[in-house]
């Protein structure tokens, strides 16, 4: 990150290294710390291939063949001992579309705290890791109006225009709830965690739906809503 910068790079850090670096509880010894076996970034189009350069030059290696297909919107690096460096450009792009490149500038090491709660919560079915992180994230941050802590306008305003994000968010929502009292929270963790998974819900459900999320309602589940991502 020191070398992009120092390169004019715009970079920012996504997945539970961003968490960590965002959470202390996540930091701690307990229920929610985990250990990280890879690194995600996002950069904006402008800087995708001045970074892969810092990056090469940083010891890691480029999937030539990956990069050369999907380059434009992700790419792949290695070191020599394993660890995967993911590199997202502009958009991540799993279960849902996640626009991120004109939400860069609003912290200086990672993506917003709501898009990295999104980045979590937009996953088909969430596991083990994806669960911690966000609890830890809900404990760790109010959920707000500004990006102050988790800006519940900027998560509401995304789902409120495409039924399919609002569905896999709200029924994620729902799980994680459901598995707070299996954490080893203390009672008063716990209690913030559901207060504050409550109170995202709430605003999500008030923000007005667009025509097109009505529209598309009326489908339900009877039509897929979300993409299924191939391993890499």
């Amino acid at each position: 990150m020191a070398r992009a910068r120092e390169a004019g790079l715009t970079v920012r850090i996504l997945g539970g290294v961003a968490v960590a670096l965002r959470c202390p509880a996540a930091r701690a010894p307990g229920p929610l710390a985990r250990e990280f076996s890879d690194l995600d970034l996002v950069t904006d189009r402008r800087s995708g291939g001045d970074l892969g350069r810092v990056l090469e030059a940083c010891g890691y290696v480029a999937e030539r063949r990956f990069n050369a297909l999907h380059g434009h919107r992700r790419q792949l690096f290695v070191d020599a001992y394993g660890v995967h460096v993911d590199v997202f450009v502009d958009t991540f792009a799993m279960c849902h579309e996640l626009p991120l490149a004109e939400r860069l500038g609003v912290d200086d090491e990672t993506i917003p705290l709501a898009e990295l709660l999104l980045t979590k919560l937009q996953i088909a079915e969430v596991n083990e890791k994806d669960v911690t992180d966000v609890v830890a994230m809900l404990l760790d941050h109010e959920i707000t109006g500004d990006d102050a802590g988790i800006n519940a306008d900027r998560v509401a305003g995304l789902l409120r225009a495409d039924w399919g994000w609002w569905r896999t968010v709200t029924e994620n929502l729902r799980s994680v709830r459901a598995l707070v009292p299996s954490m080893a929270l203390d009672d008063e963790a716990g209690a913030v965690v559901r207060r504050r998974l409550a109170d995202l819900a709430e605003r999500i459900e008030a923000a007005p739906k667009t025509r097109r999320w009505r529209l598309r309602a009326r489908l339900g589940d009877r039509v897929p809503w979300r993409e299924d991502p191939e391993e890499v």
